[in-house]
């Protein structure tokens, strides 16, 4: 998805890590990348991979993948100069020109981190059949009818709903302690009196729309009472309009603000409400909000992008960078997803209920979508009435099964990309972008 730079000194300590300009050769940019692949006994690669990339290490996402990647090569032993780094790269034809750049400079693995980019990866794969292109966050991979195409995509909405237990928990506490109730803080209770829970998002996406939903969900497994207000922002990392819709969702009374934008936006603004006295907390996204919201900041839903790509790292070393599957979508069972370390805000207890959740997650008998958690319009959702997915215009694909919806269920063939984007009932969401 669309991710632009950010101004925040948080995200540069929190992960440490280096990147040159755009504007310089990607020649260049391997000889400056002093990743730590170099410290250790490197291995013969076929060609180099291209790495295109919307933004740099001072933008939470592209930092994630930028750091899963150098951790990925370290682990192989890919060596620095082996992989070849293109920053800044918009959603337009710049991107296909990276590419056949990349391509033209020895790439036979190009990969593009931005669901906007997927359009003209696809164009350039088209005309180097024996190039493997990845369009990560993508979801055309499969009805392509590329075989040197593929997407991938974690199963972010599982660790969005640990971090919306970890909201939960603070928000039982707030309860417990008096520090919210209708009394003292009426604003933050609808009129049916539930408590007001709010989320910064991007786009009314399926990607954003299952996130918060999951995070919603995680919410209400501890406090069943919770109604949760989503405004959007219209871009992927607007640092103004995060903070500014912050601001909104702290004047309507919200209790616990999560996010689906890049930035440290929100996090300062609710961390300047909770200065002010006002019991309100911040729920981050990709890297911790710790430094830039340190009493308001509880944790932040994340992703170890390294584990796919040393999936397909390796696949690309072994010459079968045709086999990386069409599409690739994994959660806590393999490590993939995360939510980063708890504040010193968070409730007692939240940490072993958190190990108790991801336990959970990981052997099965919790499913973030369990359809007896939640309505739509009142009803509850079934395989008849779940949802007719038709990528790509060839089946019909239903994956509510057994009182689940299944998402991003590759193993049963449905694409990686998030396909929930139904607003269930208790959210309250109204795009105007």
């Amino acid at each position: 998805m669309k991710k632009f730079l950010t101004t925040a000194l948080s995200v540069l300590t929190a992960l440490s890590l280096t990147a040159c300009s755009s504007s310089t050769p990607a020649s260049d940019e391997a000889e400056n990348n002093t990743d730590s692949s170099t410290e250790n006994e490197t291995v013969t690669t076929n060609g180099k991979i291209g790495v295109i990339l919307v933004g740099d290490e001072n933008e939470g996402y592209t930092a994630a993948h930028m750091e899963g990647i150098k951790k990925a090569a370290a682990d192989l032993g890919i060596a620095s100069e082996d992989i070849m780094w293109k920053y800044m790269i918009e959603e337009n034809q710049a991107c296909a020109d990276a590419a056949e750049d990349l391509v033209d400079q020895g790439a036979t693995l190009v990969i593009s981190n931005s669901y906007g980019h997927q359009t003209y990866m696809q164009q350039v794969a088209a005309n180097y059949p024996d190039v493997a292109f990845i369009s990560m966050t993508g979801d055309t991979a499969a009805g392509s009818g590329l075989a040197n195409f593929k997407n991938a995509f974690n199963q972010t909405y599982q660790s969005r709903y640990v971090s919306g237990v970890v909201g939960g928990m603070k928000l039982a506490e707030l309860i417990e302690n008096g520090e919210v109730s209708k009394e003292k803080t009426p604003d933050a209770y609808t009129a049916d009196g539930d408590i007001k829970i709010g989320y910064v998002g991007a786009f009314p996406y399926a990607e954003v729309v299952s996130g918060f939903t999951a995070f919603y969900l995680g919410v209400k497994s501890i406090v069943p009472n919770v109604h949760m207000i989503v405004e959007y922002t219209s871009s992927w990392a607007d640092q103004v309009a995060e903070g500014t819709t912050a601001e909104k969702l702290i004047a309507d009374g919200c209790v616990i603000i999560s996010q689906h934008a890049d930035t440290t936006g929100a996090p300062a603004a609710i961390q300047a409400a909770n200065e002010s006295g006002k019991p309100v907390y911040s729920v981050g996204y990709n890297v911790s909000m710790l430094e830039v919201a340190p009493k308001a900041a509880l944790t932040s839903a994340s992703n170890d992008w390294s584990v796919y790509y040393n999936y397909a790292f390796k696949q690309w070393l072994d010459g079968k960078a045709m086999d990386i599957v069409t599409d690739w979508s994994e959660g806590y069972e393999t490590g993939a997803v995360n939510i980063t370390a708890l504040g010193e805000s968070c409730a007692a207890g939240t940490d072993a209920k958190v190990a108790e959740v991801e336990a959970a997650i990981k052997d099965g008998s919790l499913n973030v979508f369990d359809t007896a958690t939640f309505t739509i319009n009142g009803e509850a959702m079934t395989e008849e009435t779940g949802c007719d997915l038709d990528f790509d215009g060839t089946a019909d694909i239903f994956p509510v099964k057994d009182g689940v919806f299944y998402e991003s269920n590759t193993k049963d063939g449905f694409r990686s990309a998030p396909y929930f984007g139904f607003i269930i009932d208790g959210i309250e969401s109204n795009y105007n972008g």
